[in-house]
């Protein structure tokens, strides 16, 4: 799978935000609006492409940027292309000068979240700022572990996996929620003996097979394990020939979703999957 890294800014304006609005491109995305962004260049540092695509497609030069998310996304018009969105939040300074659009954009437009529509800004658009991605469903959840209906509601999974002695007996586990933190599926499994990253590895993979069974198409993982998040979010490369082929197994689950993003956490917000990884191995001590 091809891999194309984009970088975005929310530029946010009295409770505004800001949308600039496709000239040409592809079918999918022409005459829609999107944020201000663009492509990373290789060796690039993703700040300095922001900094760059916001001066060169809106004029605009910013005061503070700071990390909002990073998210993975497949193309729906080529499910061979993965998009890496990195997201920051942009503030401006006083006075800043006129938006100026470069000829990609033929407008832009300042609005509140509640006032997007989401037939008029892109897929990938709609995604990061989370419109229209975390609707419930209109029938009720029916949390019966097996036939759930979440088609249209975004499941929240806490994955981990340990391994005493690393290597040492190991175990993963996952806790599926729904948006109202109610869980919708817990299970585990013992390893045997192994180390902690494929146990990481591990416990993604178990938790993206049964959101599959569940029929779930959006997915907010969080995970405490910093190497396994950025690997999954294209930002690392798999140096370790042992992760590279559960790393490959978890890409082709990931196709069959419209959304997983993957997010970093400390391991104190990831506490009850990792009191059950611990259930598991000292059950099987």
């Amino acid at each position: 799978m091809k891999q194309k890294v984009v970088i975005r800014a929310v530029v946010e304006r009295h409770g505004r935000v800001l949308l600039l609005r496709r000239h040409g491109g592809r079918s999918s995305i022409a005459g829609l609006y999107e944020l201000p962004g663009g492509s990373l260049h290789r060796g690039e540092q993703p700040t300095d492409a922001l900094k760059r695509s916001l001066q060169i497609h809106a004029g605009l030069f910013p005061e503070s940027i700071q990390l909002r998310d990073v998210v993975s996304f497949i193309d729906p018009d080529n499910r061979e292309m993965q998009y890496v969105f990195i997201t920051y939040e942009v503030s401006l300074p006083e006075g800043s000068p006129r938006i100026s659009l470069d000829d990609e954009y033929d407008h832009y437009t300042w609005k509140s979240l509640s006032d997007i529509q989401q037939e008029k800004i892109t897929n990938s658009t709609a995604i990061l700022l989370n419109i229209g991605t975390g609707k419930r469903a209109d029938s009720d959840l029916i949390l019966d572990g097996l036939k759930n209906a979440v088609k249209d509601t975004t499941l929240l999974i806490y994955s981990d996996g340990g391994s005493r002695g690393n290597p040492g007996p190991s175990a993963a586990a996952y806790i599926i929620m729904d948006r109202d933190q109610n869980i919708v599926a817990q299970d585990g499994k013992f390893l045997g003996h192994g180390n902690s990253g494929m146990a990481e590895y591990v416990g993604v993979e178990l938790a993206l097979q049964k959101a599959i069974e569940l029929g779930a198409k959006n997915i907010e993982f969080r995970s405490d394990s910093l190497m396994v998040v950025n690997q999954l979010n294209g930002l690392f490369s798999v140096k370790n020939q042992e992760f590279r082929a559960i790393h490959d197994r978890i890409i082709h689950l990931m196709l069959q979703f419209q959304r997983v993003n993957f997010r970093h956490v400390h391991r104190e917000y990831n506490r009850i999957a990792d009191g059950l990884v611990n259930k598991i191995l000292d059950e099987n001590e």
